[in-house]
């Protein structure tokens, strides 16, 4: 068994990851007449809708552009994709020389193998796909049979494939771009060469279409490009760039002549092609290179990716032709370094990056992730500087710390920076940097280079932030003013570098440790020393689990040490990791203890018990860890990895084992989970068609001791007895007057005064005798009564009664009476059905209604008939049994409910 289907934890979802350095598609979706974008990342293909909707007017823009939200995420390749492309009904998807097509963007339908070598170009061709390898070899496939059509070998010495494109309106012919710089039009069909041209001198980068047929856009590599007219073979007219070579092209098509360029630094050129001249430049629009970029046509807005794990969407609004930034999704563009849970709902989780932002992702959905921007010196003169330029920005965030009691007073965030002396405040619900800066008023002057914070924590009123530094000191500040409060110890706390500092759930205590091996308990408003006690081995780091008391110890010498600040004792102890152990984290009862470290093993250790119950191998070791206090998810971020990851705990909704794992365990590789919820059971096997899957249907009766009610709707039965009002409410006080209709031409009398002729009264030679023969007429339902009698089998005339409404139910139960057409006979076995319903105690309340309604209407009949009133009684001493067994069920729950209030309460 997969050790996903029996541990602790398994494989939820990955967080923070929208986008990679393969450029994302575009494509139209006609039945849902909207534009969706794939995106590759890592071995899945995520789908967002929406990027706007055809033949909107520029006003609707803003409502029609969703949130691009994520709309699907498709199963997961065996390796990380390299390339991607899209046509009106596939996603087509390559990792190294394989090329697989998804359906409804999610499931594989069709594989492609046949290449020796790493794909690196696709083009879909109608019903053909063409792919393109590093070995210049160019296959045609049949996308429904998943034959080679064609394959092309091109000599690397004079033609080497860059870039593919198939010209509009070319019927059967492709364009294919160089590194030598020159261009070839080719017939697939007919596999000849029909032109060459010669090129500008410069590798082809990207081939792009124009808005008018026969026009191409070239990317080159010496940032040139080239508008060019492949029908006549002239240029009409050429741009260059100063950011080095073209990564990505796309036309405006809204009605604004238009090219927007991409370059290797992140920055966006804007060119207007009737000037023939830069309109505007778009700066910083990624921080690495623009990997895809596409108008969505008709509309001015500009999809753009990048491997800074963003995806953003741009909108042209503005004066000057410039874009700004409409919907976004953005990570980490550089892997989390720590993490940590934001409140105690369990929904958000802060997390800083070697990028050196601090950014919030929510667990719920993406739109509620957030931002809280890159660490500065001084924002305003880094905003004028640029992204690029930014000399005044901090080192990436090393620790920090956060409470929400007084978030939305002031800060309630702390945090120190590498090798950097200042720790900032960071204000979640503006999402900005806070405006303190922190740091000891000795060094208010001038900073030292080999003085830095290494610890922070905050207390749990949000008042109050304590940092300890390398030199040993600790300190205290106010999150509010940012007033320096005071230092523990005279001149410092410890003679060595801290390596953690903690604050009790009640300001009482403060706990630091220091790299000389001391752990020492201060008093948090006196600055006193209340007790000192040296360590086995120098700490690395200290988590504190303030409701329960409990301080996790973790030792440069890969143990783990378990202290009770109460009784001020080490009471766990644990050794097992044999790499340095990078985060800890407690479960939110303080019962677990869980750990990461350098070996690549995560590992769940019981305190109560003092053992190991869990651990699990990943590919890349986790550094840092955080359980959310709801007890629901754990999450992790890993080496050189930019998502976190969320593992459910298997314990709160399935039965796990917690029993101590063996000394000699050896733990099993775990797969981190991919960007949508997977499920707990092994999906590692072959696929097989789900014959199992049955579905359930309920029976009539679950239990002989129970009754059961039918599925219909009230409205089918709870208004039988209050028909005649709804009809006497819903009855017009005015029947409605028919008006008579006038001949063409009217007679008149003769005579000096016209006068018009009365029409005749209309006979009334409708009879007054009513005919009973058409009341006569049997119904089904009747017909099924009257069979009944003979056979005892009552399902088909219930069933039939069962899809009537409220008032063909009282005409067909009115029928039953001699006066309706009916007899003697069909009452008594009406009768029988609802006897028959109320012993195998099904369609409880449709019994009560139907014969409620039939007592209604015929009582006169039923009190003078013998035949009838026998069977009424028996009906009588059924209902009492069984109601009377009902209320001792309900009286006995009632009971059961209020017992076990009064002893939560």
């Amino acid at each position: 068994m997969s050790r996903e289907g029996a541990g602790l934890f398994a494989g939820f979802r990955v967080l923070g990851r929208f986008s990679g350095h393969v450029p994302h598609v575009l494509r139209y979706h006609g039945r849902h007449r909207e534009f969706y974008v794939a995106t590759a990342v890592g071995r899945s293909v995520h789908t967002y809708n929406r990027a706007g909707c055809p033949g909107n007017r520029f006003a609707k823009v803003h409502t029609e552009v969703k949130k691009l939200g994520i709309v699907s995420v498709s199963n997961a390749l065996p390796q990380d994709i390299t390339c991607l492309a899209a046509d009106r009904m596939l996603i087509f998807a390559s990792y190294d020389n394989i090329l697989h097509a998804f359906a409804r963007n999610k499931e594989v339908v069709h594989t492609y193998e046949g290449h020796k070598a790493r794909i690196h170009l696709l083009q879909p061709f109608g019903d053909h796909v063409i792919s393109v390898d590093v070995d210049n070899v160019l296959i045609v496939w049949n996308i429904q049979s998943e034959e080679e059509y064609l394959q092309v070998d091109f000599d690397k010495a004079t033609f080497v494939v860059s870039a593919i494109l198939h010209p509009s309106t070319y019927l059967n012919k492709i364009l294919l771009g160089s590194q030598q710089g020159s261009l070839q039009l080719w017939n697939i069909r007919s596999n000849k060469l029909l032109y060459s041209f010669p090129g500008w001198g410069s590798a082809v980068t990207t081939l792009t279409q124009a808005p008018a047929v026969d026009v191409v856009a070239v990317g080159l590599v010496s940032g040139h490009i080239i508008v060019h007219n492949i029908k006549f073979d002239e240029t009409l007219m050429k741009f260059q760039q100063d950011w080095g070579p073209i990564t990505a092209i796309s036309f405006r098509t809204d009605g604004h002549p238009v090219m927007a360029a991409g370059s290797p630094v992140g920055h966006i050129a804007l060119w207007d092609l009737e000037d023939k001249k830069l309109m505007c430049q778009m700066q910083d629009a990624h921080s690495t290179a623009i990997a895809g970029m596409s108008f969505v046509p008709g509309e001015p807005l500009l999809i753009t990716n990048g491997a800074d794990n963003a995806l953003q969407v741009w909108i042209f609004d503005g004066p000057g032709g410039t874009g700004r930034v409409l919907r976004s999704r953005k990570g980490h563009s550089a892997p989390p370094t720590k993490i940590r849970y934001h409140g105690q709902n369990g929904e958000q989780i802060l997390s800083a990056g070697q990028d050196g932002t601090l950014q919030s992702f929510s667990t719920v959905h993406d739109r509620f992730n957030k931002s809280l921007g890159r660490g500065s010196i001084n924002k305003k003169k880094s905003k004028k500087k640029g992204l690029k330029l930014d000399t005044m920005a901090l080192p990436p965030i090393t620790a920090f710390a956060s409470e929400v009691a007084h978030q939305s007073d002031w800060d309630g965030i702390i945090a120190c920076h590498q090798g950097y002396i200042t720790c900032t405040t960071w204000n979640y619900q503006k999402t900005s940097m806070g405006a303190h800066k922190l740091r000891p008023e000795e060094f208010s002057k001038y900073k030292p280079i080999d003085i830095y914070a290494t610890a922070v924590d905050i207390t749990s009123c949000g008042n109050f932030a304590v940092i300890g530094m390398s030199t040993g000191q600790v300190d205290v500040y106010n999150m509010q003013s940012g007033i320096h409060r005071g230092r523990y110890g005279k001149e410092k706390a410890h003679e060595g570098a801290i390596r953690g500092v903690a604050v009790d759930g009640l300001n009482q205590l403060v706990i630091t440790a220091g790299n000389e091996g001391l752990i020492k308990f201060w008093k948090f408003k006196t600055k006193e020393l209340v007790y000192s006690t040296e360590l086995s081995s120098s700490p690395s780091a200290i988590l504190l689990h303030r409701d329960s008391g409990i301080l996790g110890i973790a030792f440069d010498d890969f143990s783990i040490s378990v202290l009770d600040i109460e009784t001020r004792k080490i009471v766990r102890t644990f050794s097992g990791h044999h790499g340095r152990i990078n985060d800890m984290t407690f479960s939110p009862d303080g019962r677990w203890l869980i750990t990461s470290s350098m070996d690549c093993t995560i590992k769940t250790w019981d305190l109560p018990s003092g053992c190991l119950i869990d651990c699990f191998l990943v590919d890349s070791a986790a550094v840092s860890l955080t359980m959310s206090p709801t007890g629901d998810f754990l999450a992790s971020a890993h080496v050189d990895d930019l998502g976190i990851y969320l593992w459910s705990n298997r314990s709160l909704y399935s039965l796990v084992s917690l029993r101590p794992l063996p000394a000699d365990y050896e733990p099993s590789l775990v797969t981190l989970p991919s960007t949508c919820p997977v499920q707990d059971e092994d999906m590692s096997g072959e696929e097989e068609p789900c014959d199992e899957m049955i579905e359930y249907v309920s029976p009539e009766q679950l239990e002989e001791q129970l009754v059961t009610l039918s599925s219909l709707p009230e409205s089918r039965w709870k208004n039988l007895l209050s028909l005649d009002v709804i009809k006497k409410k819903n009855k017009p006080r005015e029947p409605p007057k028919i008006p008579k209709a006038a001949p063409f031409f009217i007679p008149t009398v003769p005579g000096l005064i016209p006068r018009y002729i009365p029409p005749e009264e209309e006979k009334d030679t409708q009879s007054k005798v009513v005919n009973l023969g058409v009341l006569a007429q049997k119904s089904d339902f009747y017909i099924h009564l009257e069979e009944a009698l003979s056979t005892n089998e009552y399902k088909v005339p219930l069933d039939l009664l069962k899809r009537l409404g409220p008032s063909n139910i009282e005409i067909e139960l009115r029928g039953l009476a001699p006066e309706g057409g009916g007899s003697m006979k069909v009452m008594l076995s009406f009768l029988r059905m609802i006897g028959m319903m109320l012993n195998k105690k099904y369609n409880f309340e449709l019994a009560q209604a139907y014969l409620a309604l039939f007592l209604k209407l015929h009582l006169k009949i039923l009190s003078s008939e013998p035949s009838l009133l026998e069977e009424l009684s028996k009906l009588s001493v059924q209902l009492e049994e069984t109601w009377i067994h009902l209320q001792t069920l309900f009286n006995q729950s009632l009971c059961v409910l209020t017992y076990m209030k009064s002893a939560l309460l």
